[in-house]
């Protein structure tokens, strides 16, 4: 069964406008950031995601941790953090489908965080908005019926991947299946079914974005909740993406580093061989020169060989198990 929501001109238009800046996503190179790009917007999401919940370490507190340094802080938001690496170190391997897997990302996401970590719920919950309840979970004797029916839907071929994405954050959200962790799994869920589509977003850190406009986050899931249904939901979490995606093509004129055009290169060929025209191919607003030496830098670092001279010079890729 499909969870209810409905498709407005707003949601249609997100859609047309996200799906624009992916293809030009694409053909800038920018899918697959540089590594240091990576590990930036990596440390980003991080942060945006756990401050939601309360969490107060810096981003550079945050980078001293995944350098392993040590650092001064409160026992319980570095054990989150740590935690939260370990987890999106693991995101390729979670499959986006499966309540097992589901279930697995949430233990180690809340390991030394609360009891029973990585198992549903068995009491019942409200969330509280100053002495209000705003938001009463199913009871806990649903949750199995839910999150199976959750995982059906997902498991939906013909359902389009950003609006899935937008149901199953929502969705978690709504039934809180855990006592807690629900939030960043929501958020780490809809990321997880992004990237398996659409790469760039394993290092996308459009829940900055979710982090900006908290209040307005907040808003959007009571007023689902008072309709019974995820459309202005799914139309707040489109919009972060779009303006995720906005911001990520700002750099698209940045100067793409020697090292960034060659380990993207390596990263997408299939072939063990490879001309100069083959690598302009990839990069066609560099010059004839600079992919010469692009290729040089690669043979002197043992990330390529050099077969042949001037016009029938190839190179190899050097495969490394």
């Amino acid at each position: 069964m499909k969870p209810p929501y409905e498709i407005t001109s707003t949601i249609l238009k997100l859609i047309s406008s996200i799906s624009e800046k992916l293809g030009e996503v694409n053909a800038a190179h920018l899918h697959r950031p540089s590594p240091e790009l990576r590990k930036k917007n990596r440390v980003k999401t991080i942060k945006a995601s756990l401050e939601i919940e309360g969490n107060t370490l810096s981003e550079a507190q945050i980078t001293a941790i995944i350098e392993n340094k040590r650092i001064i802080g409160p026992k319980k938001d570095i054990t989150e953090v740590i935690n939260a690496i370990k987890v999106y170190e693991e995101l390729p391997n979670f499959n986006p489908e499966s309540l097992p897997s589901f279930l697995k990302a949430h233990g180690l996401l809340m390991k030394g965080l609360i009891d029973s970590p990585g198992k549903l719920r068995t009491k019942s919950v409200g969330i509280f908005k100053g002495q209000q309840v705003s938001h009463i979970a199913p009871p806990p004797g649903n949750l199995d019926f839910l999150m199976n029916q959750l995982f059906g839907y997902l498991k939906e071929e013909e359902e389009l991947t950003l609006i899935k994405s937008c149901v199953a954050h929502y969705e978690i959200e709504f039934i809180h299946p855990f006592m807690d962790g629900n939030g960043r799994m929501g958020r780490l869920w809809q990321t997880l079914l992004l990237m398996k589509t659409y790469p760039v977003f394993e290092y996308l850190p459009f829940e900055t974005i979710i982090k900006d406009r908290q209040q307005e986050y907040y808003d959007v899931l009571e007023i689902s909740d008072r309709e019974g249904k995820s459309t202005k939901f799914i139309e707040f979490i489109l919009q972060a993406i779009n303006e995720s995606l906005e911001d990520l093509l700002k750099i698209q004129d940045r100067i793409f580093t020697l090292e960034d055009r060659i380990d993207y290169f390596l990263s997408i060929y299939q072939e063990d061989y490879f001309s100069r025209k083959d690598y302009m191919n990839v990069f066609r607003d560099i010059s004839s020169a600079t992919a010469s030496r692009d290729l040089k830098y690669g043979v002197v670092n043992n990330l390529i060989n050099k077969e042949g001279d001037k016009r029938i010079t190839r190179y190899k890729i050097v495969r490394k198990d």
